[in-house]
């Protein structure tokens, strides 16, 4: 690069910046435009598809260059930052025209990815988090911070499992941007997690930022207290140290000493929330669907009845983090029942609800002084509503009710405050003027009449010049060119007296100015800079006060949001038929005719087949479900997992009773999925995710696991398969859903003491199956492999082969046969597993009889199971 002194002083300034900014793209402010130069150009022309020039900045070579409208900027600056790229903005400090040379520049804030706050950048109804880790001697502290909406969460983890549980913390908040210190980075797990799954890179922060001395002044002086423990924060001082170095770092972006205080900082416990890992989150489609990507077809999809951005957020919360707590549980469900048995206060509730602005993020952006009128105007319109609301819920039986009707404040004086200062319709700008109401300052609407072009005055100017000219047709006007003037028609020349100075003259008049003219111009000229000045300083100051209440404001937006929440919940269970489960801790899970809420939903030509579900810690911990593919195996195994997760956010569930033992976590094995970009075989990731299960299952959980050991040889698969039943069944002791192709597994139900077998009742006729959708006992004795290709459409050649080829195979058929044994606590040893090859026995018949549902049979399948039963009978007998 050429000297600094070669450089343009614009350049050479524009250079004195940059180099505090590396690694950030620089919005440099010229006149109207920011402008962007070398790699900073080239990096926004190819992202933002803007033509890249060339200036003239004294060195030999022209600067790569482009730009963009300083008032069109935020559309270009939300495609940055949703790219992952910062942008400091460098505005101009001074008056250009009071300016002495070059006008001086600074950065007056840096937008990151967690720092946006900004509603075109946003997504109403996702939380955007900030997180900073940091890794202490024996602890890791972990705080998310979402600045748009002032929330702060923060707890510490301990050493065992660490870098998995920091995982699952990551894979439950989803920050846009983590913060590290050091050793933090030196957690692999996590880096790789952080890039892989969530796109993002850690960004490295020296050791300095997480201080606990520095953090521990930094976080008192926002929160204004005089020691640390009134916070609740705990005795990490690893989450202190991230929390203070959080606030540091916005206060830093926001070039500002003045941060908001969180309304609330939440210190929690893991053990607090469900525990539910990425693949449980995955698998079960609770935000997203594995299909599109996008909240269509996904848990939340169906149950979000919202009203507000506040309350879709809320919901995600509570979807993302479901409760441990049985009293917790129970104070929302018993909210949602409320409004589910009084239909019309739900009703006035949503309708009161519908149109309430998201004030939660208004009052971060009025807090840090970014808010215009026009935002002002809504936050009024949404405190306007309060007081009916609140009027809603005086008569509320639950305590969850009654607790958002003493945390709705009205905020009368804030509505007054703003409802009498800003007009109904402001403009965008706030330095344009015409924001102040009348009557509001008296100044300003001096100033208002002035600009409005002094028409008492120049009326007033008028009348007293004809009384005193005797000039009858005397006229006082204004034009652009002459500013103010008196017009006189030539048969009254000569009455014009001598203080008149002519200024024009026409075919039929003679226009004229005088002193009182040129000063009124001058004062009217004069007045539109004074009253845009004098306005956006009122403005400012309503802001400040307003900005005064923000603990109030928020207080009473998480209050709405619950609410919301709370209503939706209601909504949907009276739509979609749901019923109140019954919450214990014995447990013991046990469902009637439960729904997949989501597959339901989905069905609008045929009804949904509901099943029952049984599971304790008894006899019935295992259920092996085995049936066809494409039959309902998954379906019913993920509609109990999500009928247990609605269950412990305080939502009704689609079933026609439940009873539901509260569970630790969630574990999920579902599908085949490969990982080829860290060169992860599809039977690799599964045994990732298996090992997940079995480390971190307890005998609290619910465990899904469907198709284990499919990736592998049939015998490795089975023999996986089996081991993995045995460890959950007899070391966990977790509730276990087990899906198998391997029906040699059925044989497990009479060995080891909990497990029972089911499968999915199926109609077959010659070639052709229908699905029952049923759930059984029993196992089943084929998968219908061939049949169901056969219904996808693979070519009749190829399925008559199979059959032939079938057909072979079973004549000269190997089964694996597993010693019985009594169910032991210890692990079983080699000799304990014995696989005995043998020709088909008497037990085919039986299991054919288990199989049999005489209740669904029709009379010709009556005949052809007897028909059946007669023939392997015949081939026993020889």
């Amino acid at each position: 690069m050429a000297k600094e002194q070669k450089l343009s002083p614009m350049m050479a300034q524009y250079f004195e910046i940059k180099k505090n900014y590396p690694g950030v793209i620089l919005f440099f402010r010229l006149g109207d435009f920011y402008e962007m130069f070398f790699d900073d150009a080239k990096i926004a022309s190819k992202v933002l598809d803007l033509v890249l020039t060339g200036k003239d900045c004294g060195q030999g070579e022209r600067a790569p260059m482009c730009g963009v409208p300083f008032h069109s900027s935020d559309s270009y600056i939300a495609k940055l930052v949703s790219y992952g790229y910062k942008v400091a903005i460098c505005e101009q400090t001074e008056d250009p025209a009071k300016a002495k040379g070059l006008v001086k520049r600074d950065v007056v804030r840096v937008i990151t990815p967690g720092t946006v706050i900004e509603n075109n950048i946003l997504d109403d109804g996702v939380n955007n988090y900030l997180c900073a880790l940091c890794k202490g001697d024996n602890e890791t502290g972990v705080c998310f911070v979402d600045v748009s909406t002032g929330e702060f969460h923060i707890t510490s983890i301990g050493r065992t499992d660490e870098q998995e549980k920091i995982n699952n913390q990551l894979s439950t908040y989803a920050p846009k941007e983590i913060l590290v210190n050091s050793l933090a980075n030196e957690l692999d797990e996590v880096a790789k997690f952080v890039k892989s799954r969530l796109d993002i890179e850690l960004e490295v922060l020296d050791d300095s930022c997480f201080d606990f001395d520095n953090a521990t002044n930094l976080i008192l002086q926002t929160m204004n207290k005089e020691k640390i423990d009134s916070l609740g924060l705990g005795k990490s001082k690893p989450a202190v140290s991230a929390l203070g170095a959080v606030i540091a770092y916005l206060r830093e972006n926001r070039k500002t000493d003045e941060l908001e205080a969180p309304s609330e900082i939440e210190f929690y416990e893991e053990t607090e929330f469900m525990n539910l890992d990425i693949s449980a989150r995955r698998n079960l489609e609770l935000t997203r669907s594995m299909m599109t990507g996008d909240k269509r077809h996904s848990l939340l999809w169906v149950i979000d009845n919202t009203k507000t951005a506040m309350g879709k957020r809320m919901l995600r919360s509570w979807l993302e983090r479901p409760l441990i707590s049985v009293s917790q549980i129970s104070k929302r469900q018993n909210a949602v029942g409320e409004l589910v048995d009084e239909p019309m206060l739900r009703d006035e509730v949503k309708e009161l609800l519908t149109g309430v602005n998201d004030i939660e993020r208004l009052m971060s952006r009025i807090a840090y002084g970014t808010a215009n009128a026009k935002e002002l105007r809504s936050l009024c319109a949404t405190v306007e509503r309060l007081p009916a609301l609140k009027e809603l819920l005086q008569n509320a039986n639950s305590a969850l009710l009654k607790s958002i009707y003493n945390n709705i404040d009205t905020l009368q004086d804030v509505y007054e405050l703003i409802n009498s200062s800003i007009v109904d319709e402001p403009p965008f700008s706030m330095r344009e003027g015409g924001m102040i109401r009348d009557g509001y300052n008296q100044e300003i609407d001096e100033l208002h009449t002035i600009m409005q072009g002094g028409a008492s005055v120049l009326a007033e100017i008028e009348n007293r010049e004809k009384e005193a000219t005797g000039i009858p047709k005397l006229k006082v006007s204004y034009n652009k060119v002459f500013g103010y003037f008196i017009e006189v028609t030539n048969s009254y020349k000569h009455l014009v007296p001598e203080t008149y100075i002519r200024k024009q003259t026409l075919t039929n008049c003679e226009r004229y100015i005088t002193q009182e003219l040129k000063d009124l111009e001058g004062k009217v000229l004069g007045a539109k800079d004074r009253c845009v000045a004098l306005e956006y300083e009122t403005f400012c100051a309503v802001r400040t006060t307003v900005a005064g209440e923000v603990e109030r404001i928020q207080r009473t937006a998480k209050a709405l949001a619950t609410l919301d929440t709370v209503a939706s919940l209601a909504e949907i269970a009276t739509k979609n038929n749901y019923c109140c489960p019954q919450i214990t801790t014995d447990g013991t899970l046990e469902i009637k005719d439960g729904r997949h809420p989501v597959v339901e939903a989905l069905l609008t030509d045929s009804p949904f087949v509901p099943n029952d579900t049984l599971l304790d810690c008894k006899t019935n911990k295992c259920s092996i479900i085995t049936g066809p593919n494409m039959a309902g195996k998954s379906t019913y195994m993920r509609q109990t997992a999500l009928i247990v997760l609605l269950a412990q956010i305080g939502s009704f569930v689609p079933a026609r009773s439940a009873k539901v033992s509260v569970c630790d976590a969630i574990f999920t094995r579902v599908g085949a999925s490969d990982d080829l970009a860290t060169g992860q075989s599809t039977f690799m990731v599964e045994m990732n995710e298996v090992s997940t299960i079995l480390k971190n299952a307890t005998d609290k959980s619910l465990i899904i696991l469907d198709e284990i050991g499919r990736g592998t040889s049939t015998f490795d698969g089975m023999s996986i398969a089996r081991a993995v039943l045995e460890y959950v069944v007899k070391k966990i002791g977790a509730k276990t859903l087990f899906a198998t192709h391997y029906h040699e597994l059925t044989a497990m139900e009479g060995m080891l003491n909990g497990v029972n077998n089911y499968s999915i009742a199926v109609k077959k006729r010659g070639d052709d199956i229908t699905f029952l959708r049923r759930i059984v006992h029993g196992g089943a004795d084929q998968s219908f492999g061939i049949e169901v290709a056969k219904l996808a459409g693979v070519p009749s050649a190829v399925t008559k082969r199979a059959k032939a080829i079938l057909k072979e195979l079973e004549a000269n058929k190997i089964e694996i046969d597993f010693k019985a044994e009594e169910a032991v606590e210890e692990e079983p040893t080699d000799d304990e597993i014995q696989f005995n090859f043998k020709a088909k026995s008497t037990d085919e018949i039986l299991e054919l009889l288990k199989a049999t549902d005489v209740n669904t049979l029709t009379p010709i399948e009556a005949m052809q199971t007897l028909y059946d039963l007669k023939k392997k009978a015949e081939e026993i007998m020889g």
